[in-house]
């Protein structure tokens, strides 16, 4: 691999509402570390994930906001 593709790390951003625990997202980006070295031929110093954390007011699904959707 040339140097240049090593400089272009992957950044990989998860959009997910907000409630997961600090553990889970731990135990998350580190598999997705784990196999994003694996499968790009990489350094795990060469990853970064970025986590967006939604609050329910703020998405929809079919037209209702997550908030209302806990009522249905």
């Amino acid at each position: 691999m040339n140097s240049s593709a090593n400089q272009r790390l992957p950044v990989i951003q998860i959009t997910m509402s907000k409630g997961r625990t600090v553990e889970q997202k731990r135990e998350l980006v580190q598999v997705l570390t784990e196999e994003s070295v694996r499968i790009l031929k990489t350094k795990n110093e060469n990853i970064r994930i970025l986590i967006y954390e939604v609050e329910g007011e703020n998405w929809a699904d079919a037209g209702v906001l997550g908030l209302d959707m806990k009522n249905r």
